[in-house]
């Protein structure tokens, strides 16, 4: 849980960036959870959203329908509701938490297959990827997101994020329109270690200068009907959330599914 079964030493950093992040960072871990509905779960509300409203559809629909934390624990700390919990919440309650139809509906069709995902944990990371995706819903990019968290996986680079590949084409190569196929090129000398040498790129704090303000917050408790989807003209046109709701990412939009 805590990063003690990565192995930071095989990674060579071959830019002087990253070397002189991870001498700034040396105790950094990729941590291990285990725990693959709660790595999911999260990835899937991060889906096209800002992070900070990501953050609080988890710590809302968490608090109303978890169980207390067990142990000496602060007041209202609570941990994730059980599969079947999830699966009983009203459509009410997911717009309260800004949680859109489509999001809401990916993880009502993930909990109903728990147990299989589950097991995906002692998978390879590859192998993993693929049984969660075949939830309509879950694509490569929430794949990526869940195995970084449950798996600790160092390889697996986030794809179809709207951040990411800016961020590391201009951190590497100083390209601030960057897509995915760059974004693999720039990292393809960390391969078996592309995830870690993301996190180090998005640590070092080297991101590109904005071009347009922050995607406004949208109100889904706020829309008349259950099925209601965020105004196309919010969205990415290409690009559907940047393993974790990172809270070194920029807080704007995240990626697709």
């Amino acid at each position: 849980m805590l990063g003690a079964a990565d192995d930071p030493s095989a990674f060579v950093p071959r830019h002087r960036l990253v070397a002189l992040t991870r001498h700034r960072r040396p105790g950094l871990r990729l941590t291990r959870s285990g725990l693959v509905m709660e790595s999911l779960i999260p990835s899937i509300l991060e889906q096209k959203v800002t992070t900070d409203e990501a953050y609080r559809a988890w710590r809302l629909l968490v608090r109303k329908f978890g169980e207390p934390a067990p142990g000496p624990a602060p007041g209202r700390m609570c941990v994730m509701p059980a599969p079947r919990t999830w699966a009983l919440i009203p459509s009410w309650e997911w717009h309260r938490a800004g949680v859109d139809n489509k999001r809401a509906s990916t993880i009502l069709r993930a909990v109903r297959v728990a147990g299989r995902l589950e097991e995906a944990v002692r998978m390879e990371p590859g192998a993993a990827r693929a049984r969660l995706e075949v939830v309509p819903g879950v694509g490569p990019w929430t794949s990526a997101e869940t195995v970084q968290r449950s798996h600790g996986a160092a390889d697996e680079v986030t794809v179809g994020d709207l951040h990411l590949p800016r961020i590391v084409g201009w951190a590497l190569a100083g390209d601030r329109d960057a897509d995915d196929s760059v974004m693999l090129e720039l990292l393809e000398p960390y391969a078996g270690q592309r995830h870690r040498a993301a996190r180090l790129i998005l640590l070092s704090g080297r991101v590109p200068a904005r071009r347009a303000p922050k995607m406004p917050r949208w109100d889904v408790g706020g829309c008349e009907g259950h099925s209601a989807s965020p105004p196309s003209s919010r969205l990415p046109s290409n690009r559907g959330p940047h393993e974790q709701g990172d809270p070194h990412r920029p807080s704007g939009t995240n990626a697709r599914s």
